[in-house]
């Protein structure tokens, strides 16, 4: 049998994969490595979502923040009534997070994101598409996660991407990217599977630094990584992973290079 898979993503998109890759015949494990804490719809996120018209666009970096902004709040106007009031375009990296924002209501028809067949789903490849609606006096929202500060904090290059191109720019926190709190059998777990051939599916490069965090002098020389972004494989050697490969981050192509590693393993 091959070794198991451990999708780090948090803990409600892991299952999701999980699920996924089950459909596909490949077994996998939940693994958590990022704890996802709504914020409360109150304070500057409350006051992003009442003035969100006055933006020509809003950035929405996971499906996490599309799901901690437009959360249903009885204070609120729904999100349906917002969204047919106003003409406020949606910027998404990837099939996640637009997924996220249909489910939501938000009409396709404005919704920009990279090309399904792009090779990154990241800030490059969008903005490779939003570029021409960047110019001055162009007001751009980013929603993003924030640190156990509740402020927005993450890669800053689209930021100034706009900025140089003369948008106006505002970042709020939809929600707290936590380390885990993990339990000593998900502990002993991690500690197997650094080198049972288990292989770690990473696509964040914090979910490597939590793990590193919470198994300090971990070896993982012996441990393999798959990753679905050149940044996060930089993180997984770093920290010391023996095998670091690169994939898509579709579940296509992760499916596939599981698949073939699997049967590389196995010869």
């Amino acid at each position: 049998m091959p070794p198991p898979v451990l999708v780090t993503r948090p803990a409600r998109e892991a299952e999701r994969w999980v699920l996924q890759l089950a459909g596909r015949g490949i077994g996998a494990e939940a693994f958590a490595l990022i704890d996802i804490v709504p914020e409360p719809m109150a304070g500057d996120l409350a006051d992003a979502r009442t003035r969100l018209g006055d933006y020509h666009a809003a950035m929405f970096v996971s499906g996490n923040a599309v799901d901690g902004f437009l959360q249903p709040n009885q204070a609120l106007a729904p999100v349906q009534q917002v969204l047919a009031a106003i003409d406020t375009r949606a910027w998404s990296p990837g099939p996640g997070t637009t997924a996220a924002l249909l489910r939501a209501g938000w009409p396709a028809a404005r919704i920009d994101a990279p090309a399904h067949d792009a090779p990154q789903f990241d800030s490059e490849s969008l903005w490779a598409r939003v570029a021409p609606q960047a110019r001055a006096g162009t007001r751009v929202l980013i929603v993003r996660g924030g640190g156990a500060d509740g402020v927005a904090a993450g890669r800053d290059w689209l930021v100034a991407q706009l900025v140089g191109a003369g948008a106006q720019v505002d970042q709020v926190a939809a929600y707290r990217r936590l380390p885990p709190q993990l339990s000593a059998a998900q502990q002993a777990r991690a500690r197997a599977a650094a080198a049972d051939g288990a292989l770690w599916l990473f696509s964040s490069s914090e979910a490597i630094t939590n793990l590193c965090q919470c198994l300090p002098g971990t070896d993982w020389s012996a441990a393999r990584a798959l990753v679905t972004h050149p940044r996060i494989g930089d993180a997984a050697r770093a920290a010391g992973f023996g095998a670091v490969h690169d994939t898509r981050p579709t579940l296509e192509a992760v499916a596939a290079s599981i698949e073939s590693l699997n049967l590389g393993n196995s010869s």
